[in-house]
């Protein structure tokens, strides 16, 4: 990192620190090396400033809706950071390949397959683009989740710091058919990814895959 990516990173880290009891010791177990791709929830907008700078010193990236570089002061952080713009509700290119390129270069790509914020911390469905980067990039899946930040606003309108869990599952490769890749099996495939995600959480944050035995894991291989 360089000097201004060193300070800002350390300055959010800090207040991440005094706005959040973190709960981060399962991230001993995130890979040091390797191109990653960690497949996540998303609750709010405390997720991406606190796993960014708890995963340093590895080189992360992740996809961040295009409109939030209207922003400057965020435009300046995301580009410090090397997020991915994307234009969402169409099959943007230029991100899908930038994230590729960032995973042959090693780096970890954050992906949260619901697409967007939950708000209250339940999966919702997932969806297949994540299923499209692992197939071109061959690049291993990690599932971790985060939950308790869903209570940060009503924490801090209290004066009260904010449980945030930090769990991560078993590193596994998704096994894929030979020939194309039809849509039906791209959505068995995210199921599945959805699944390793939704048991890494308590019953109550599961949400839309809170049944286990619709968990078939034909498609998962750990490493």
């Amino acid at each position: 990192m360089n000097f201004t990516e060193t300070v800002v990173t350390i300055s959010i880290k800090s207040l991440t620190r005094m706005l959040c009891n973190v709960d981060d010791g399962a991230l001993v177990n995130v890979p040091q090396q390797g191109p990653l791709i960690i497949a996540c929830n998303h609750i709010n907008f405390m997720d991406v400033p606190l796993l960014f700078t708890h995963l340093q010193p590895r080189k992360i990236t992740g996809f961040a809706k295009a409109e939030t570089w209207d922003n400057p002061a965020m435009a300046f952080l995301f580009d410090l950071w090397g997020a991915i713009p994307i234009q969402r509700g169409a099959a943007d290119m230029d991100a899908i390949r930038s994230a590729l390129e960032a995973l042959n270069a090693g780096k970890i790509l954050v992906i949260a397959p619901e697409g967007t914020r939950s708000g209250h911390g339940r999966l919702g469905k997932g969806y297949p683009g994540i299923v499209i980067l692992a197939h071109h990039s061959q690049a291993p899946i990690l599932p971790l989740v985060y939950y308790g930040g869903e209570h940060l606003r009503d924490n801090l309108n209290r004066l009260k710091r904010t449980d945030f869990h930090i769990r991560v599952g078993k590193v596994f490769n998704l096994q894929f058919p030979e020939g194309k890749i039809d849509r039906a099996t791209r959505d068995k495939m995210v199921e599945e990814i959805m699944y390793q995600i939704a048991q890494l959480l308590p019953d109550e944050y599961r949400g839309y895959y809170s049944d286990p035995s619709r968990s078939s894991k034909n498609y998962i291989n750990y490493v």
